[in-house]
């Protein structure tokens, strides 16, 4: 009798641990319209700002269990904006983004961890035009109201890419510098 209430009870135990160590917070709701993708890159050492449109960011983000936390970010390609029709339409060409053949970007986090209060360093894999690698970049983090703001400015090099081939490799009329900015509200 005691041993059949005993592995009842180890039993109901064993339960309650799975179900607790598999629960999770749902992953926060992305605001778009006060989230934003900027690139700021050099043209002729002049800097210009271009943003993406269209993007679609999952988080999962706990301040006080980062370690547990995931980020990933889709980029649609084609809603790159320099502000101009034409340029647009030049940048969307193999040469550049090549968005028949690739037309996303992605970026998933393999890591967050606390630097500072507030402070984090996130390190993932970015894939554009079909070339990836491994990044890393610090990330902020505020509560505003019931909202968590992540900003962040991810440094890459356009040319590990292979964005702008052929005549386009040369660094001297745009930097292979680029800064990615991005500020995401999320609830």
């Amino acid at each position: 009798m005691h041993i059949t209430s005993a592995l009842r009870s180890l039993s109901l135990a064993v339960c309650l641990t799975t179900l607790f160590a598999t629960a999770h917070a749902a992953p926060l709701k992305t605001d778009t319209a006060k989230s934003s993708v900027l690139i700021t890159f050099k043209q002729l050492n002049v800097p210009v700002d271009a943003t993406f449109k269209s993007f679609d960011a999952r988080i999962d983000f706990d301040a006080t269990k980062p370690a547990l936390g995931k980020a990933s970010i889709d980029i649609n390609i084609a809603s790159f904006d320099l502000g101009e029709a034409e340029y647009n339409k030049e940048v969307m060409k193999k040469d550049w983004f090549n968005t028949a053949q690739f037309p996303k970007a992605n970026f998933i986090s393999s890591s967050i961890k606390p630097s500072t209060p507030g402070k984090f360093d996130v390190t993932g894999k970015l894939t554009i035009k079909g070339k990836t690698s491994e990044v890393h970049f610090p990330l902020t983090v505020n509560k505003t109201g019931a909202n968590q703001v992540f900003d962040g400015t991810l440094p890459i090099k356009r040319l590990t890419y292979n964005i702008g081939e052929g005549e386009w490799k040369d660094t001297g009329m745009v930097a292979d510098e680029v800064l990615i900015k991005f500020h995401i509200v999320a609830q």
